[in-house]
């Protein structure tokens, strides 16, 4: 059994609101309102549990609604420690035995055993609904590897990232056209439970887009939630920035605090002045909208303290190798999703050309395709803002 000191912020939030004599527990009693009547938990990891948290403690999901598995059996005991009334089972398909809505909170390396059980679950031993639907959180995994490594063919993809564990996380998702308009409208709702989101439905045709650089002239700011686009690729490029950018941030934040008890702060007070530099800064560049280089600028006084300091940043390509570094990301995660990770400056690629191969540059084009930076053609959609519910459920477009 874990140490508490290894729990995730939210596991102790919540041990602590259960230990707690004024405290008022869980309810148990099954609810009416319950968003799905089963929902399903493979995994009882720091995001499973930053999920089922807000979904029961705010009452939009019974713990007797909630089934989890876990191989580990000391896992298992903990998520009932944490959340009383909630059910565990000893194998997948007892597990996902009339759920509504099974989620994949397990590692990307052990989805296609997951798949491999609910196949056979839904192929041998019945128990799976028609009308299940997948929810994966599990990096790099494309919506079509759980089509048809499980049998199901509703499936919602997402890529939260671990601010989530508080509530303050941003998740990207996506799902196939067949899960109609309340369907989607649930899934947000247990998704939202943890943060924002950013959504989009999934086509299984590609289709003529404007251009990708009128991305850029959208804010995402307070109404990401009403955020959608039409290729699921985004959430691969999202993990590069939200899904794994928390421990960009968290490296130069131990940077930072080094820094300053090198130079002779105490480490409380430098991870104090470090905590609220980022948190302020960020919040201030949310407030104004300005674009970075504009703030940056503001702080930067000609031949002063900052100034020198971003010399020796742009000296070393910080940018460069931040750049480098989400590039890397993202090849890793469509990696792990079975796809091509020839994409970014300087890469190669293989392009087959009926029986004749080429190598393909981005800098040099070859005699059968052009050569283009992003040889993985990108999502190439519009964000589209305030979106109506009702055109969600008819995957339309706004106007």
């Amino acid at each position: 059994m874990m140490s508490n000191n290894l729990l995730s912020f939210a596991t102790r939030r919540v041990l602590h609101r259960l230990r707690s004599p004024t405290s008022q527990l869980f309810s148990t009693t099954p609810n009416p309102s319950d968003i799905f009547s089963k929902i399903t938990f493979l995994g009882t990891g720091k995001m499973a549990q930053a999920m089922m948290s807000p979904l029961i403690g705010h009452n939009l999901q019974s713990p007797s609604s909630i089934t989890a598995y876990d191989v580990s059996d000391s896992a298992l005991q903990r998520v009932q420690q944490l959340f009383p009334g909630i059910n565990t089972a000893s194998s997948i398909p007892e597990a996902v035995t009339d759920s509504q809505l099974i989620v994949y909170a397990v590692k990307p390396q052990n989805v296609d055993k997951v798949n491999a059980e609910i196949w056979r679950a839904k192929t041998e031993l019945g128990g799976v609904r028609d009308d299940a639907t997948i929810l994966s959180v599990a990096a790099g995994k494309p919506i079509q590897t759980f089509v048809r490594g499980s049998g199901i063919e509703r499936i919602a993809r997402s890529m939260p990232n671990t601010p989530a564990q508080i509530g303050a996380g941003v998740t990207v998702w996506s799902c196939t056209e067949n899960i109609d308009s309340n369907d989607r409208k649930k899934i947000k709702s247990v998704l939202d439970s943890f943060g924002k989101t950013v959504s989009e439905i999934f086509r299984h045709a590609r289709h003529p887009f404007p251009p990708f650089a009128s991305l850029a002239n959208y804010r995402i700011h307070e109404t990401i939630s009403k955020v959608f686009v039409d290729d699921e690729s985004f959430i691969d490029m999202s993990t590069s920035i939200s899904g794994s950018g928390p421990a960009y941030i968290f490296l130069l934040m131990e940077a930072m605090i080094d820094a300053g008890v090198h130079m002779g702060f105490s480490r409380e007070t430098a991870t104090t002045l470090v905590h609220h530099t980022l948190l302020g800064s960020t919040k201030f560049a949310m407030e104004t909208g300005e674009h970075p280089a504009v703030l940056r600028n503001s702080v930067t006084s000609p031949a002063g303290t900052t100034a020198s300091a971003i010399y020796e940043l742009e000296n070393g390509k910080f940018r460069t190798v931040i750049k480098d570094a989400i590039w890397a990301c993202y090849r890793r995660s469509l990696e792990m999703g079975g796809q091509n990770s020839q994409v970014g400056p300087g890469r190669q690629q293989i392009v087959v050309m009926g029986t004749e191969e080429s190598m393909v540059s981005h800098h040099g084009a070859s005699n059968h395709v052009k050569s283009k930076h992003h040889p993985i053609e990108p999502p190439m959609s519009e964000m589209k803002r305030d979106f109506d519910e009702n055109e969600l459920g008819n995957g339309r477009k706004a106007a």
